[in-house]
Formats: structure tokens, C-alpha cells, sequence
């Protein structure tokens, strides 16, 4: 992956806010010199400063002067006041260099982002501020994330190919329209819980069946794994993959039988569907 050189600076040390940090260095795509993260406890600052060698700032407006991409990574409930506390300092209305901004912050939409940080603004020093908004999945702590990703009016094709490079250093980025978010975290952002649902299931189902919790572990962990990896290999769609596993009168379309006349697969859809509709209400 070829280098960014550009400073990027992230305000929130949780799981993803480390994620970026890990992701950007293994991957070559920025030295740690130049990230750069604040946070409002010290310690969990200090680590990370020790385990990546990045810099730290307890002041956000520090970190947002010196960087020419702020990726926002904090919780929902407390975006606005960080960004209250950013747009409240005399020297914010002084922007004279373009900042890109990308947050990845669940159910804030473009539309809040944007009251929030151009209201001391006029609009041609807004443009020097796009916006980005992304929704990523837990899978990005271990770099096998999905995320999609939408820019506001101001963000130009470079912008969006900039925070396609950063995302792609944690997974797989695709561009939607911001009214598509709520699909894609209906589908990929709690998509990981789908998983983890069914892996509990088979767990559960092979303690039923006699197996020991361990072995329960291993026989549903490497199936899930295999299974993941033939379908990723063979190219072939699921429901064909399926077909192929399930024989005529044999044990897998028994267990299909038992799926289908409950109506698992209309649920799951319903389930999903309802998801995508929670995350409308969400980011009203």
C-alpha cells in the first residue's frame, strides 16, 4: 500500500479509534510520526503512545489545528459536545486549510455533522471542510472489516479515494448513498452479531448432543471458518454451495425441513429489515 504522507489525527482511544491507529501503521500507510490521538483519559493515552509510538494530545483542538484528517471515533452521545467544544474555540473560525473529516460515529448523520461544524462558518470556509461518514464493523480490530461510506456536497472524488485508502488498511470499503447507511449497518455493521448468533447456536446444539463445551468450540469455529473460506474460493453463490451439502433425503435437508416450515429464513430477513428501519429512527 503505497504511503499517505498526510497527518492524520483521531479523537477517541476505544477499540476502533486503536483500530485506525493499528491498521494505518502495519499497513505501511502512514509512519506514526505522523498520526496522532486525543482522548480524555490520560492513561489509556500513555499506552498507546508507549505500543505505537504515535502522538498524543489531551486537547482536541490541538490535534484538529495539526492534522489534515480528523477521523472522529467517539461515542454517539457525546459527538456533540466534542464538537461543540471544538467550534466553540475563537480560532476555529480561522480555518485556512483544507481538513477532511471522516466519522464513523453510529446514527450521527451528515446533516447533524454539518449544523455542528459550519455553523461558525460561511460557506466558502465550510468547503474547506468535507465531510465523510462512515459505518465500519467490528471486524476491523482484526483488519477483515466492512464499512460503507458516504461524503457530503463538499467531498471531492479525492476526498472519498482518501478515506477509501484509510478504511481499506482495516478490510473492504464500498461508497453508498448516506440513505443507504442504514442498509449497510442493518447488514454488515451488526452483521458480525448474526454470526456470533449462529456460532452460539451450534455451540449449544452440540453440548445438547453430548460434546463437551470445548470440543462443542472447535467442531462449530472450524466449520464456520471452512465453510467462510470454500465460498470465498469457489466463487459459487451460497444458496449452490448449499444445495451441493444437502442430499435428497439425507440429514442436511432434514435439518432444512425443521428451518424452513418455522420460517428462519423469512425471520432473519424481517430481523434484518428491522434493523436497517432502528437505524433510521436513530439518525433522525
Amino acid at each position: 500500500m503505497n504511503r499517505l504522507c498526510k497527518k492524520i489525527g483521531i479523537i477517541g482511544a476505544g477499540n476502533m479509534g486503536e483500530a485506525f491507529l493499528g491498521a494505518m501503521i502495519r499497513s505501511g500507510l502512514n509512519d506514526p510520526s505522523e498520526l496522532f490521538i486525543s482522548d480524555i483519559r490520560e492513561e489509556r493515552l500513555a499506552a498507546l503512545e508507549r505500543t505505537y509510538e504515535i502522538n498524543t494530545a489531551k486537547d482536541n483542538f490541538e490535534l484538529f489545528r495539526e492534522c489534515e484528517i480528523l477521523i472522529l471515533a467517539v461515542k454517539p452521545q457525546v459527538m456533540e459536545q466534542v464538537l461543540l467544544d471544538l467550534t466553540g474555540k475563537k480560532e476555529y473560525s480561522d480555518l485556512s486549510e483544507k481538513k477532511l473529516i471522516i466519522s464513523i460515529a453510529a446514527g450521527i448523520p451528515i446533516k447533524k455533522l454539518e449544523n455542528l461544524l459550519y455553523a461558525p462558518l460561511d460557506r466558502f470556509t465550510s468547503e474547506r471542510l468535507p465531510i465523510i461518514r462512515v459505518m465500519p464493523n467490528t471486524p476491523a480490530l482484526v483488519l477483515s472489516g466492512m464499512s460503507g461510506m458516504s461524503g457530503n456536497r463538499y467531498a471531492s472524488a479525492e476526498d472519498i479515494q482518501t478515506a477509501g485508502t484509510i478504511l481499506k488498511a482495516m478490510g473492504e470499503v464500498v461508497e453508498v448513498q448516506e440513505e443507504d447507511l442504514d442498509a449497510v449497518t442493518a447488514l454488515s455493521g451488526s452483521g458480525p452479531a448474526y454470526a456470533f448468533y449462529l456460532a452460539e447456536i451450534m455451540i449449544d446444539a452440540g453440548i445438547t448432543l453430548g460434546f463437551d463445551p470445548d470440543t462443542a468450540v472447535t467442531l462449530t469455529m472450524k466449520t464456520i471458518e471452512g465453510a467462510l473460506k470454500l465460498m470465498q474460493e469457489s466463487k459459487e453463490p451460497p444458496e449452490i454451495l448449499r444445495q451441493k451439502v444437502t442430499s435428497p433425503g439425507g440429514t442436511t435437508e432434514a435439518a432444512f425441513q425443521i428451518l424452513d416450515s418455522n420460517r428462519v429464513k423469512e425471520i432473519f430477513v424481517e430481523a434484518i429489515s428491522r434493523a436497517a428501519e432502528r437505524s433510521r429512527e436513530l439518525s433522525k
